[in-house]
């Protein structure tokens, strides 16, 4: 269950981030932009365009989140299918074929190797997902947004947050282990 659980809220996760971005053109008159962003898994975020508003010298232009954090995460939500798998072949042997996995005495030390090798390798995904999760976090965090885009820097304009990623079914991928 904690595999399903685990590759179903990573797999599936997607989420947004924003930002405001105002450029005074008069002295009474001000050009709002609302910056966002979607990203999703596999969390390779630097293929995520976005467009910086022009505002007095500088140019509109087309800026990316930054960042690849691909490798963990599909990592983990590989791990985790193929746990699912092994889970459900290790219930039919249990069921199936009880009788000789009982009088095979290879059978259940083989059983145990293979359900250490994955608890092993389940701990080291998650803390890789973890890591990464955090990563994605700092990524897209919409000052993340606001110190890329050079026109936050002028005078004339006046950026702020607008919408943070709620991460909360990705955190819960992460502690479900």
């Amino acid at each position: 269950l904690f595999a399903i659980f685990a590759f179903g809220t990573c797999g599936s996760f997607s989420g947004e981030t924003a930002a405001v971005v105002m450029c005074k053109v008069e002295e009474t008159q001000t050009d709002t932009d609302l910056i966002s962003v979607s990203f999703s898994y596999p969390f390779r975020l630097y293929r995520q365009r976005y467009e910086m508003p022009p505002c007095g010298e500088t140019e509109a232009r087309v800026l990316h989140l930054s960042g690849d954090f691909s490798a963990p995460a599909e990592f983990f939500v590989t791990l985790s299918v193929f746990a699912f798998l092994y889970s459900m072949l290790a219930l039919v042997i249990y069921l199936v074929f009880h009788e000789r996995y009982t009088t095979i005495r290879r059978v259940p030390i083989v059983d145990v190797c293979v359900t250490g090798g994955f608890a092993f390798l389940w701990l080291v995904a998650a803390a890789a997902w973890g890591k990464g999760l955090t990563d994605v976090k700092l990524a897209t965090h919409p000052s993340s947004l606001l110190s890329s885009m050079p026109v936050c820097q002028l005078e004339k304009a006046t950026c702020s947050a607008s919408i943070a990623p709620y991460f909360g079914l990705a955190n819960i991928s992460v502690v479900s282990v």
